[in-house]
């Protein structure tokens, strides 16, 4: 399973690629420490989640690779993703979207830096 991020994508992402952080992929599902809410409709979100080195990533057992490094996920969440994916950056509306060999996966993939105090805050997405 692989994520390809479009140019812009990865220049919107690139300032938050420093050394001692890790990118997780989340779905959304209410479950973890990053996951902002359990789902009470049949959309399926996803959340792109930069932490630290150190921080908690329990559950996120599962390794997609990508070209910007490899993102951590709950392997059960795979279910919903495709074998082949495409992050694609929205310049209009600054808005990440997601998807796969399928078509559309989610139409506003959240970005939340969870090292920075107001990172959940701009989360574009919610």
């Amino acid at each position: 399973m692989q994520i390809r991020f479009d140019d812009a994508a990865v220049a919107k992402l690139q300032q938050h690629l420093v050394p001692g952080k890790k990118l997780l992929f989340t779905f959304e599902d209410g479950v973890g420490p990053y996951s902002q809410h359990a789902m009470i409709h049949m959309q399926v979100q996803f959340s792109i989640n930069i932490i630290t080195d150190d921080m908690d990533i329990t559950g996120y057992d599962q390794t997609i690779t990508s070209n910007i490094g490899d993102l951590l996920v709950k392997g059960y969440s795979m279910d919903s993703l495709d074998e082949n994916m495409v992050v694609h950056l929205n310049t209009h509306l600054n808005t990440l979207s997601l998807s796969g060999d399928g078509g559309l996966i989610d139409n506003n993939l959240g970005l939340i830096d969870f090292t920075e105090a107001d990172g959940l805050k701009e989360n574009p997405a919610r």
